[in-house]
């Protein structure tokens, strides 16, 4: 340790330059102890993030199907506690009077099988005969486990005794000709998997159960016909898709085992689909290899509108191209909700209230019209960005960089001009959760698939999963959509494929006798 100089000792030039050099010194403290402290900021967030993505909700709520099933777990394990105390309190406390339940009724369309409880005896112990004067009736649901049935294909040979010439109807084209399924036997095969995301072996089991055990690799078989024969039908729609001005775009990892090794590497399926204001209900999917922008510049070649997208550079070549970009602001709210979850920050908490203000204009005008909804944006929505875009400024300056406050503000104002373009069209959205909630399917899959064989395995789904998700869309029942088109597909012509597309088609009506 050095000695402390004798300030008695010291000329007043040298007083001076050890003053300034011990100004320099805590100058330079103060500099490293700000950026201490936003560094340890940074680290802080960062690891409250990452605890929370391993112990906790990972958004600002559980999705519908991860909260459906812990609310499953949840309301069985209730429900037998609750009938063990019954058990239990049953001979030491009265039975409390219970309110009669309000059950909504069962289907009508049901089939009903009738079974009547009456008395072994009519006969009153007085001697009289009993009258039925009523009934009291309850209804409990039942189920059977799946049949096989059998369509016996009668084609009689007609023959002219005269000139001995034969005469039979043609065989009925099939998707897979020559092949023992029906379309029906295909649309429950193709729906197991792909939506209700049952593997091909749980398949097996189950139909070995129902009395036919088909094998894996005969379903296999099917589902790479069907696929193919599907494919037409996708790209259609795809051509549909890029006719509107305005669409979502998204990317969700899959993995894929890698050719002639047993190990997998990430895949990705990229989601377009058309926005909720739109009259056009349809989804295309599209698996790739890898994330790489030039599988989103493949798709939406020549394609020139309004792209809703996350800020992924891979959409960024295609901005110079005549494609507009559309910020997420789903997105740049998470930022400043994972801050003030980190550290209860003031800035994110005010952030977010101004950003709740936006949605809120949204919630009123989802119903209207483009023009009526753009018009209530211009009076109330535009007025609240520009203030939050001056008060994002104010606070940017104030806060150090590198901190995680500075970092969810600089995701903002970085991309403003794109956050704030939903503003110009009534038929934009103000972020990019539409197509978020239909790549969901694939994440739900993930845990039952593991990963895709291939790429034309995952090409294959991503054509029946396009149809299956596009149906559910335009409101219709997936296995009987892919029914009746597998049904009509060997014999529709190509130039009315657009029949068969989800929005245009139409449940087969059954005309009562």
């Amino acid at each position: 340790m050095s000695q402390r100089p004798d300030l008695n000792q010291l000329s007043a030039d040298q007083l001076r330059a050890l003053a300034t050099d011990l100004f320099d010194r805590v100058e330079n403290k103060d500099r490293a102890l700000v950026h201490r402290d936003a560094v340890i900021e940074k680290l802080t967030h960062e690891v409250a993030i990452l605890k929370r993505h391993k112990f906790a909700r990972r958004s600002e709520q559980l999705d519908a199907v991860q909260g459906r099933l812990l609310d499953e777990l949840i309301d069985s394990d209730i429900a037998a506690i609750e009938a063990e105390l019954a058990q239990l309190t049953a001979a030491e406390t009265p039975p409390k009077p219970k309110a009669k339940p309000k059950r909504a009724p069962l289907p009508p369309e049901l089939p009903r099988t009738l079974v009547h409880h009456e008395p072994e005896n009519t006969q009153c112990r007085c001697g009289c005969q009993l009258k039925r004067i009523g009934e009291d009736v309850s209804e409990k649901l039942d189920y059977v486990p799946g049949e096989f049935t059998v369509e016996r294909h009668i084609r009689g040979k007609w023959a002219c005794e005269q000139c001995e010439t034969l005469t039979q109807a043609p065989v009925p084209p099939q998707v897979i000709n020559k092949g023992i399924p029906t379309a029906g036997l295909l649309a429950q095969v193709l729906v197991a998997k792909y939506s209700d995301h049952l593997p091909l072996y749980r398949q097996e089991r189950i139909f070995g159960r129902a009395g036919l055990a088909i094998p894996r690799s005969t379903l296999a078989e099917w589902v790479g016909a069907c696929g193919v024969q599907l494919q037409p039908l996708v790209n259609a729609l795809r051509n549909a898709l890029l006719e509107h001005g305005v669409l979502h775009a998204d990317e969700t990892p899959v993995s894929m085992l890698a050719p002639g090794k047993k190990k997998t590497h990430k895949a990705y399926v990229w989601a377009y689909c058309t926005t909720p204001f739109s009259d056009l209900k349809a989804v295309v999917y599209d698996f790739a290899p890898t994330r790489a922008g030039e599988h989103a510049r493949t798709f939406l070649e020549g394609w020139q509108g309004k792209l809703v997208c996350d800020d992924y550079s891979g959409y960024k070549a295609g901005f110079g191209n005549g494609i507009t970009e559309i910020g997420c602001l789903a997105h740049a709210r998470r930022k400043f909700y994972d801050l003030h979850q980190a550290n209860q920050s003031q800035i994110a908490a005010q952030a977010l209230e101004y950003i709740a203000q936006l949605y809120h204009v949204e919630r009123e005008t989802k119903d209207l019209p483009p023009d009526k909804r753009q018009q209530i944006r211009n009076e109330k929505a535009r007025p609240i960005t520009g203030a939050l875009h001056q008060w994002m400024l104010a606070h940017r300056q104030k806060v150090p960089d590198g901190s995680g406050t500075a970092r969810a503000l600089d995701y903002s104002l970085k991309r403003w001009a794109a956050l704030t373009r939903y503003l110009e069209d009534g038929a934009v959205p103000i972020d990019n959760n539409w197509v978020e909630n239909q790549i969901r399917p694939w994440a739900l899959g993930r845990s039952n698939w593991l990963f895709a064989g291939s790429l034309r395995s995952g090409q294959r789904a991503a054509a029946v999963m396009t149809l299956i998700q596009s149906a559910k869309l335009n409101g219709h029942d997936p296995y009987a959509y892919l029914k009746d088109v597998l049904t009509k597909l060997p014999t529709q012509k190509n130039n009315a494929i657009d029949e068969l597309l989800p929005h245009n088609w139409r449940p087969v009506s059954i005309s009562k006798m």
